[in-house]
């Protein structure tokens, strides 16, 4: 990261931003040309090795991406539902092999068999219909799911009209600012992303902060496998997100709100722009909103192909075009963010959780739930389940609830199930019973909540395989900023993979060294979270394990 980067990237605003720029120039071939991005870096003023750095590093800018004309998901549900070597080469008698690219992953665990054509996603009996798709043939991407709130609605409620949504924004608006902060303090929501950290403590942080240019970023890049319930909230509940970008706008005095949307996920980013022009047409973005002295206005980034932009420095790192490694902090982004300015960044579903919280107060809030993980979460369910699906459910509610009632147990013999994405958790089927859907009983138990996706391992997919797969999707996403992850997960991979497929034996005190490294010395959690479910694998499937160590 670079601050002088920064402040140049800055100096032409949000709305000239580079980052776009340079995706939009992708659009043609795959790739920009060089003759282009040398035209991009001169119009910022920046190096042209600072825009081929940026490019070189997205699965959808960097040249390996010239000519691609369809991509096939990789993520960990579709891999452990072993659909997607069919999905590649039904693809393959229609494009040559090196016109078939992969994206990870598109949001559609609960029926897999996901590819990706010309701009949409499909998945399930899509690929049955390729030449229909090609042929542009109805709308054979079209997907639904089951939606589904166990005790109470909120997250999942249904959307009545711009002007009776909005009633609560419009009476906060006058209200001191301070006293809407405090209900979100009251309210002890905590971020839904995986880090669990106080909402209303980091928008504090930032309304703390002396600066006439403030930043609230939603990070939309939900790039779990097994997650799609921020794309539910895209594409079904936009409202909900840009209601919670506004409230935090408005306690912390910032003017700008950026939606980072994930190129896997490109319907929503056309929902949620059309869902921003309702909100302009009925005067609530803007100059003086609803007659009052704040104002704000809504800018999507079109995200290019990258998890590790899910981490908030590194998202705000590509945002202003350079290349997404994680900063080092402090300063953090409430102090010094995007463009060197005071920045929030919060995911999808904790600002969407906003709306409940100011409409009915954070006490009402906080007394959904348990002590310390209050209000609902959405919980995504793949398709090994016989009704897979977004599930809300009340912090604290039994695991039990959510796999046999709710999902209606699995239709498959399973013997894990991974919960959180790939950094998370891997929960033997034996430890169902033990937890429940709140923060503490998973770190008490040794996993994590995280995002609360569900990715089943079917008995007959070995774990082995599966610590190879952790390693290599951690291995591929690395930002490479600091050596034991940029390393260590390569290293991972190659004895993972060597094991696999010959007579070596993995030394277990030198892997247990590598593992303790990533999680001590990684700069973040991307190196740092990975040992977690290889621990876990190695802890609860060490029968099935063994013949792989010494």
């Amino acid at each position: 990261m670079s601050t002088n980067l920064s402040e140049l990237f800055g100096k032409k605003g949000i709305e000239n931003n580079f980052f776009n720029k340079l995706g939009a120039l992708s659009q043609v071939e795959g790739t920009p040309t060089k003759a282009q991005m040398s035209k991009l870096a001169d119009e910022f003023l920046i190096g042209k090795a600072n825009a081929f750095g940026t490019a070189s590093f997205y699965d959808f800018l960097k040249p390996d991406n010239k000519g691609r004309k369809a991509y096939v998901c990789n993520g960990t549900a579709c891999v452990c539902a072993g659909t997607q070597k069919k999905v590649q080469a039904v693809l393959e008698t229609k494009f040559d092999t090196s016109q078939v690219g992969h994206m990870t992953c598109l949001g559609r665990c609960h029926e897999n068999k996901a590819f990706h054509y010309q701009g949409k996603n499909y998945s399930g009996d899509a690929i049955t219909n390729v030449d229909a798709i090609i042929q542009n043939q109805g709308n054979l991407n079209d997907d639904t799911y089951h939606v589904e709130a166990n005790e109470v609605k909120i997250l999942t409620e249904d959307f009545t009209s711009i002007s009776d949504y909005y009633k609560p924004f419009t009476a906060a608006l006058h209200q001191d600012s301070q006293t809407v902060l405090e209900e979100i303090k009251m309210s002890n929501v905590r971020g839904r992303g995986g880090a669990g950290f106080p909402m209303g403590l980091k928008l504090e942080f930032c309304r703390k902060e002396e600066n006439d240019t403030k930043f609230i970023i939603c990070n939309a890049d939900e790039g779990d496998p097994g997650a799609y319930s921020d794309r539910y909230l895209l594409e079904k509940q936009p409202h909900s997100v840009l209601f919670g970008m506004l409230i935090a706008g408005y306690v912390t005095h910032a003017n700008y709100g950026i939606l980072y949307i994930r190129a896997e996920y490109p319907e929503a980013k056309h929902i949620v722009q059309e869902a921003i022009d309702q909100l302009k047409e009925a005067g609530l973005v803007g100059k003086n909103i609803a007659g009052s002295n704040f104002s704000f206005d809504f800018k999507i980034i079109q995200a290019q192909g990258s998890y590790i932009c899910g981490e908030e420095t590194a998202l705000i790192n590509s945002i202003e075009g350079q290349r997404p490694e994680v900063r080092v902090r402090p300063p953090f982004p409430a102090q010094k963010g995007l463009f060197n300015k005071p920045t929030i960044v919060n995911n999808v579903e904790t600002l969407a959780a906003l709306h409940f919280i100011i409409k009915n107060g954070g006490k009402a809030w906080g007394n959904i739930g348990t002590e310390r993980s209050s209000g609902t979460k959405l919980v995504s369910l793949d398709s090994f389940f016989n009704r897979p699906g977004i599930y809300e459910v009340v912090m604290g509610t039994p695991l039990s609830v959510v796999i046999n009632e709710l999902g209606g147990g699995f239709n498959t013999k399973v013997k894990a199930l991974q919960i959180g994405g790939p950094l998370g958790g891997v929960v033997p089927v034996s430890k169902i019973e033990n937890l429940t859907v709140d923060f503490e009983s998973f770190a008490d138990n040794g996993f994590l909540l995280g995002h609360a996706s569900i990715v089943c391992i079917p008995e007959s997919f070995p774990m082995m395989k599966f610590i190879e797969h952790l390693f290599d999707f951690a291995s591929y996403e690395s930002c490479g900023k600091c050596f034991p992850c940029r390393l260590g997960t390569k290293r991972g991979h190659e004895m993972a993979l060597k094991a696999l497929n010959s007579d070596f034996k993995i030394d277990k005190k030198l892997f247990d060294d590598l593992l303790t490294t990533l999680t001590e010395g990684s700069l973040c959690a991307h190196g740092g979270g990975i040992p977690l479910p290889i621990k876990n694998t190695m802890e609860y499937f060490s029968e099935e394990l063994k013949n792989y160590f010494n």
